[in-house]
């Protein structure tokens, strides 16, 4: 008898839209759990190459806590790639102007690198306030 590894074929995957409230909850955990269904790793028919994961939509994204010391002391680096071009940005800096790149940045670096990457963080969608504009999509909530 001979058995095969089910591998997920782009035309049979069926994406979903899911909405997180960021209000109040942790930078890792919320990223950590967005990223696992960007990725698709919470479906049964997960494949590592192709793009099995969900829509993801974030509200409220200024409102994300950090624990300890981290609003003053973690620091968000930028190179222009000319010498001496390096740039350090703190959390409590980045939070007043792009408070939406926060948790973006921290999704990115638990998602492959290259170009299934690329296109998996095309699919979190990130919102300051509590509105945007995917309301014919039927969201659900994604437990968290």
């Amino acid at each position: 008898m001979k058995r095969k590894t089910y591998q997920a074929k782009p035309n049979e995957i069926v994406k979903k839209w899911y909405i997180v409230d960021a209000k109040g909850k942790v930078l890792g955990r919320l990223a950590s759990a967005v990223a696992t269904v960007l990725r698709g790793k919470h479906k049964p028919n997960f494949t590592t190459y192709i793009d099995t994961g969900d829509f993801v939509v974030v509200v409220n994204a200024e409102a994300v806590k950090v624990t300890g010391k981290k609003e003053k002391e973690k620091l968000y680096f930028t190179h222009s790639g000319y010498p001496g071009g390096d740039k350090q940005t703190s959390l409590e800096t980045f939070r007043s102007t792009r408070p939406d790149m926060i948790l973006r940045h921290a999704v990115a670096g638990m998602l492959p690198k290259g170009r299934l990457g690329r296109k998996i963080i095309g699919k979190l969608k990130i919102y300051k306030g509590g509105e945007h504009p995917f309301v014919s999509q039927k969201l659900e909530t994604l437990p968290i």
